[in-house]
């Protein structure tokens, strides 16, 4: 699996933090005096969204336009399987930080 998906991920859980965070502090019953401090991260939600959509736009690269390498003599269709598996891993872990990343927008039907 590219790691650039699972650092796309990472970077979508820090773009939401700053509203995801509170609400999902609150609903653990945590209280809001921490939720508050991830508030302080809303300046940076720029940057982890256009942290995120880079390294998804590069394991997208990698994942579909970059050709397969095997080894010479190595069967094709047991790259193309794992290839397959991490393109719908690759996907599900987009959709997700879509969700994620968005967040702020549909954040007030929850409050």
């Amino acid at each position: 699996m590219p790691r650039s998906v699972f650092a796309g991920a990472a970077a979508a859980i820090g773009a939401s933090a700053c509203c995801a965070g509170p609400l999902l502090l609150v609903v653990l019953g945590v209280g809001g005096a921490w939720g508050s401090r991830l508030v302080a991260l809303e300046p940076l939600q720029p940057f982890f969204i256009a942290a995120a959509l880079a390294f998804f736009a590069l394991a997208f690269h990698r994942l579909y336009l970059k050709p397969e390498a095997g080894a010479p003599g190595e069967v094709v269709c047991a790259v193309s399987a794992v290839r397959r598996r991490q393109r719908a891993i690759f996907w599900v872990v987009a959709l997700i930080a879509a969700a994620l990343m968005a967040f702020p927008l549909y954040a007030p039907l929850f409050y």
